[in-house]
């Protein structure tokens, strides 16, 4: 509870707040009077107190309280606190005009008085407050003189804000504005002179001895954002930049936070909008299950089913370390959500049958699988085990428990796989369509998509420890591509196919343009503050087991077509026989359980015909890249 030394502490400001604006009330109304009796001779005497100024008094402090005129604060007085007492004065104005007709019908009160009391009293409460927010910020201003100057680039409304949000940390002191829009240049934003376009950054930072540079430009595309990095890079300072608005709103970042240039940044991924009030109604007061929910993909799912709406989780995982950790995450963060742990492998029967009784769940998103291409050619029997008869022993309990909506988190290694994990996730695709039956009421959905920056594994947190060590950065080869989105984009994309998805229905994501590796690790090295090839080397040691030098997003015999949502197409599922799926999970599982590697290929490849195991020596120079079907065509969400 609190003391009555911080009640006193928090009401004190505002006694004093509507003490001072009751007495601009009366001096104005003093004021005024004395005014309009000097051209008198001899001038009336205008009494000090009286029953029209209690009127007046009452009347407008009415309605300071009702219009929470006294909970402003003055440090940070600005245009929407000005017109808050413009709409004060003015209904202040007819309270008075009504008080005072009932009173005497203005028997005492000269209408001039009347007409220019609400503009003198706009005045009157309106200048004490910009004087001490002038003051206080001058007194920022000389505390400035010793923070690091900084150069902006951009002055748009990202960079207004940040002069205001700087000024009142006291940390940088902005001296100047870059920006390109020539019409801009010699003018001058809140006070500080816009210098010229973005590519004299070098010469204007010397000129101003700036010592770091902020990109106040958060809605910049990819290759604008890659020219106005190279050109930071250029002046050899540091550099940093505004969140943008959507990491504001997620609670990424705070306002006036600056945050370092990310190679997401660079990778020309835009924000994504989902039907929000689609994904609401499908969520909201439900229940789901994750399995895998702490991993990458799992453990985001889980915080956006959480802020959509979900009242119930169930997190299945057989990583303590990561269950515990997710599990503290969402308890912290959603109070009110109802967490239930299930620590095992969603391979066994037992543990599935046990989360699904416990949980009840509305929808179950399987995340849970091996995804590390080079590691499952050298182990067969794990992947099938977990990335086939896991997730048809998952989708099959869901079946039998009643629940609403399957979905099965696929890769786009599954179209024309050439490796293990993805003729194994082929495989976990044809299982869960053979399940679904539009008379059992459960939706199997499918969702393919690539790769997700900073997931465990991926190549951007290796790139970050090597360049961390000094290098070498490896690249397995100097024309290899992929796909690559963020995490929350694709968990937000999940939700959007699957809240609105068919029933046995494959969703592919647009992942935007390939990324060559060998560029993504050059911009990383650059944003680390070296230079490739002379700070940090670049070693190229050749495609790994099962790689392809690019990757594709659709079969050719699946047509597709577009969806609700532009980043999201539906590929029409090829016919798979139900009878040849159960025959062939049967042999993979007694194969599994012999250890019988050479019988799990054999079967894998019988399984998935379009499965062609790619050897070391395979050229893949004629490899097409396929782009997503449509997408600068369509209107762009």
């Amino acid at each position: 509870m609190e003391s009555w030394r911080d009640r006193l502490s928090g009401f004190m400001p505002r006694v004093l707040v509507a003490a001072h604006d009751l007495a601009m009330v009366w001096i104005c109304w003093q004021v005024l009077h004395r005014l309009r009796y000097a051209m008198l001779a001899p001038a009336p005497e205008f009494p000090l107190w009286s029953n029209e100024i209690a009127i007046v008094l009452l009347a407008q402090g009415v309605v300071f309280w009702w219009m929470g005129l006294y909970r402003g604060l003055w440090r940070f007085a600005s245009l929407p606190d000005l017109w808050n007492i413009v709409k004060a004065c003015a209904l202040g104005f007819l309270g008075v005009v009504l008080g005072l007709f009932f009173y005497n019908r203005f028997g005492s009160t000269p209408r001039i008085v009347l007409g220019f009391y609400p503009f003198a009293l706009v005045g009157f409460l309106g200048l004490p407050r910009l004087v001490y927010r002038a003051w206080k910020d001058s007194q920022a201003q000389r505390i400035n003189e010793t923070a690091s100057r900084v150069l902006i680039l951009g002055a748009g409304r990202a960079g207004e804000a940040l002069v205001r949000e700087l000024r009142r940390t006291g940390v940088y002191h902005p001296v100047a504005f870059l920006d390109d829009a020539v019409r801009l240049h010699g003018s001058k934003l809140q006070g500080i002179p816009v210098l010229g376009g973005l590519e004299s950054a070098a010469a204007v930072a010397r000129e101003t001895a700036a010592r770091m540079l902020v990109i106040a430009m958060p809605s910049l595309d990819a290759p604008a954002m890659q020219r106005v990095v190279a050109i930071c890079e250029s002046t050899g300072l540091p550099f940093r930049m505004v969140p943008r608005l959507i990491n504001v709103l997620e609670g990424q970042s705070m306002p006036g936070d600056l945050k370092e240039v990310a190679i997401e940044d660079l990778l020309g991924r835009k924000s994504v909008t989902p039907d929000w009030k689609l994904i609401r109604s499908w969520l909201g007061g439900r229940t789901v299950m994750v399995t895998g929910a702490g991993g990458s993909i799992g453990s985001e799912l889980c915080r956006q089913c959480a802020r959509h709406g979900a009242q119930r989780i169930a997190l299945v995982e057989i990583d303590e370390l990561a269950l515990i950790t997710i599990q503290g995450d969402l308890r912290r963060a959603f109070p009110d959500l109802e967490v239930l742990p299930v620590l095992g492998n969603c391979g066994d029967p037992a543990v599935i049958a046990h989360a699904l009784a416990v949980a009840e769940p509305d929808a179950v998103f399987h995340a849970a699988a091996y995804k590390q291409v080079p590691l499952l050619e050298g182990h067969l029997r794990e992947a099938v085990g977990n990335n086939v008869l896991a997730t048809e022993a998952v989708a099959r309990a869901c079946r039998e428990a009643g629940v609403a909506t399957f979905v099965l988190i696929s890769t786009d290694k599954a179209v024309d796989p050439v490796n293990v994990l993805g003729a194994t996730k082929r495989l976990a695709e044809m299982a869960c369509q053979a399940l679904d039956d539009a008379r059992s009421g459960t939706r199997y959905v499918t969702v393919r998509f690539g790769n997700v920056l900073d997931s465990a594994g991926s190549v951007v947190p290796l790139f970050r420890e090597q360049i961390r060590k000094g290098g070498p950065v490896t690249v397995t080869d100097p024309d290899v591509t992929r796909y690559f989105m963020t995490i929350p984009e694709a968990c937000q994309l999940i939700l959007q196919a699957a809240s609105g998805a068919a029933h046995a229905s494959i969703y592919t994501l647009d992942m935007g343009d390939p990324v060559p590796i060998r560029l993504l690790a050059e911009q990383m090295i650059r944003l680390a503050g070296k230079q490739p090839g002379r700070d940090i080397a670049i070693v190229y040691t050749g495609l790994r087991p099962g790689e392809k030098l690019h990757e594709t997003l659709f079969h050719a015999d699946e047509r597709y077509q577009p969806t609700s949502h532009s980043k999201i197409m539906k590929a029409i599922a090829r016919e798979v026989s139900s009878e040849f799926i159960d025959l062939a999970l049967q042999r993979l599982r007694a194969a599994h359980a012999r250890y019988d590697t050479a019988e799990l290929a054999e079967l894998l490849r019988i399984a998935v015909p379009e499965f062609t195991p790619m050897s070391n020596e395979q050229n893949e120079a004629s490899a097409n890249i396929v782009v997503f079907p449509g997408r600068d065509a369509r209107r762009t969400r």
